[in-house]
């Protein structure tokens, strides 16, 4: 309890550095509010421009001094009262709450697929160790692991989604134009028609990593002291691969959850862009490209929040768990 009231504290100052730094990188670029509220066009006469741009400012009070803004910025969030979007004027947490969803539903899924190949391709690759198909196995996902998410999204989408080539998914989007008239299994098969391709993307380098790390972790523990024991005590080889070593190597898999939570719950801001996901990547990346510093803030309060907080139950997990990891290898053979 001390452990986790102390790592608890941590967040805090954390959360702080990370708001302050971004609050000042906002500040540091140009202020593009005004042209880009003026629409495409924009206003060619310069006074009107001078005044439309005193409006703007005073409205959401960027004439202040800095330090009020950064106050006022604090109790914004410590009140969940961010405003406005300066593009479209819908409510912060509206646009959050319409993507957030998305980008939980497509990393649950990733996350469930990434651990459900990876602990037994990495429990197989111990097992055959320095065997052929080990060898073969390992080539194949250090050339994934290897290969950048952003290049092979823009290749599956050439030869997967164009008409040029197979056409066999969507080039983006999460659902098809005529969705709402589909029965309940074709809304069901749409969906699924449509998120193969980034499912896919997000999954494959992934799974490449964690095999990896799997296979390393199950061979520590397959040349332990207590395998030897159970070896010893004449335990068949499927009762020692996968009651005693896999439980062990799981440990260092839980907390790795942790590393992975920044990018699940902020969004992969290349990946939804380029398939047009209407997720927290896509809406980082329309926000800083529109310079709408309220929707900035509020996606990196939020997303920082999340992940610290996975972050800390993943470390919780796994300091509750290795003291409690007895293997039981002293019962006599039937």
């Amino acid at each position: 309890m001390r452990y986790a009231l102390k790592r608890f504290l941590l967040m805090v100052p954390t959360f702080i550095g990370i708001i302050t730094i971004t609050f000042f990188l906002t500040k540091l670029r140009p202020d593009a509010l005004t042209t880009a509220s003026m629409g495409p066009d924009g206003m060619k006469e310069s006074s009107g421009l001078d005044e439309f741009q005193q409006k703007m400012r005073a409205y959401y009070g960027l004439d202040q001094p800095l330090h009020v803004q950064y106050l006022r910025l604090w109790k914004n969030i410590l009140t969940l009262n961010f405003s406005e979007s300066r593009i479209d004027h819908r409510p912060v947490l509206a646009k959050i709450g319409e993507a957030l969803p998305i980008t939980l539903f497509f990393n649950l899924i990733t996350v469930f697929l990434v651990y459900s190949i990876s602990i037994p391709l990495g429990v197989y690759m111990a097992v055959h160790d320095n065997t052929r198909r080990e060898k073969i196995l390992t080539g194949i996902l250090y050339i994934l692991y290897a290969m950048p998410a952003s290049w092979v999204s823009l290749m599956v989408l050439k030869y997967f989604g164009s008409a040029e080539h197979l056409d066999m998914f969507p080039l983006g989007g999460l659902v098809s134009p005529y969705y709402q008239h589909l029965s309940a299994f074709g809304k069901f098969g749409d969906l699924l028609w449509h998120i193969a391709l980034p499912i896919f993307i997000m999954v494959y380098g992934s799974f490449a990593f964690l095999s990896r790390y799997m296979k390393s972790s199950v061979l520590e523990a397959l040349r332990s002291d207590y395998v030897r024991t159970a070896r010893a005590k004449g335990l068949n080889n499927r009762t020692i691969i996968y009651v005693h070593a896999l439980r062990n190597s799981l440990i260092p898999l839980v907390t790795l959850l942790g590393g992975l939570l920044p990018s699940l719950i902020g969004g992969s801001v290349i990946l939804e862009r380029i398939f047009s996901i209407p997720g927290m990547g896509k809406l980082a990346y329309d926000s800083f490209y529109a310079n709408d510093d309220t929707v900035i803030i509020a996606v990196v309060s939020i997303s920082s929040v999340l992940t610290m907080i996975g972050i800390f139950m993943s470390e919780e997990a796994g300091v509750i768990t290795c003291p409690g990891v007895r293997p039981r290898i002293f019962a006599a053979p039937r």
